[in-house]
This record gives structure tokens, C-alpha cells and sequence, in this order.
């Protein structure tokens, strides 16, 4: 069963670009005592993630923050090289922590994974976005698969 609101956000590792190098970061370093606006994308440089998804919360950045969000991050089921070229790609900076969810094991431990096998592009991760305050779901936004309508930076700043 996916996720929903009230829902706590279960324990799982990500990998971030450190100056070290890949490094793990725990969901409970994300989002523990945090208000975080998370939004996931199907693969970082395709189509719709990359010309307007991504690109979106890049340009309400600050509107995003003023509302008291303390963290804006996005995953995707992507490497955690790929993630990096991506940020670099759209010059993305310290503005949206890029948590690469290689294996797909966030997006199923909430699920909301993919069977994008039929694009050539094996399991991923659905696209939403949501709030989460202190590791609980307070806003959830789930997008028909191929839509791009719900989660998006502006209906964040909605909230």
C-alpha cells in the first residue's frame, strides 16, 4: 500500500555526492526534525523531469523556503553519479539535495515504484511530491503516470 498522509517516512538510504564522494544518507538525517518539501521524478534527464519538473522547484526555490520549509530535496532511482551530473547539468547547487535511491529502495519501501520496463528503463520511481514534517507525510501529491500536474513546484507553494 502507498504511502499516505500521516504516514511516517520508514527508514532507508539514499546516496549523496559528498566532497568525499558518494556518501549514505539516512531518511532519519533527511527528515528527522526537519520540514522537507521532497518531490521525485521518474529519471533525472529525461524529457518532463528535466525541462520542467526539476527546473520548477529551481525557480520557487525561495517561494518554496518562505513558506518554512527547511530542506527541498528530490530523488529519483538513478545513481548517485547520474544524480550529480544532473545537479551540475542545471546548476542546481546547494538549492535541492539530490538523493539518489539507486536500487529503488525508498520508492518501495513507500510505495511508490514503477514498472518503467517497457520504456527500456526497469523499476522507478512514480512522480510526486510532498511535505513532510518531522518525518511525518502532511501533504501529499501523486501524478497519473505520464503527468506532470499535481507535483509541481507551484502547487507547492499552494500549500
Amino acid at each position: 500500500m502507498p504511502i499516505q498522509v500521516g504516514d511516517r517516512i520508514p527508514d532507508a538510504t539514499f546516496t549523496v555526492m559528498s566532497p568525499d564522494g558518494p556518501a549514505p544518507r539516512t531518511s532519519q538525517e533527511v527528515f528527522e526534525g526537519k520540514r522537507v518539501v521532497l518531490f521525485a521524478v521518474p529519471g533525472a534527464f529525461t524529457p518532463t523531469c528535466n525541462n520542467q519538473h526539476l527546473p520548477g522547484y529551481l525557480a520557487q526555490h525561495d517561494a518554496i523556503k518562505a513558506k518554512g520549509v527547511d530542506l527541498i530535496a528530490c530523488t529519483a532511482v538513478n545513481d548517485v553519479h547520474v544524480m550529480t551530473a544532473w545537479s551540475k547539468a542545471n546548476a542546481v547547487g546547494d538549492r535541492i539535495l539530490m538523493l539518489a535511491d539507486g536500487s529503488a529502495d525508498f520508492a518501495k519501501a513507500i510505495g511508490l515504484e514503477s514498472d518503467s520496463s517497457r520504456f527500456g528503463m526497469g523499476t522507478r520511481s512514480r512522480r510526486y511530491s510532498m511535505v513532510v514534517d518531522n518525518r511525518i507525510v502532511k501533504e501529499l501529491n501523486l501524478d497519473a503516470p505520464g503527468k506532470l500536474e499535481v507535483s509541481t513546484a507551484e502547487k507547492v507553494c499552494q500549500l
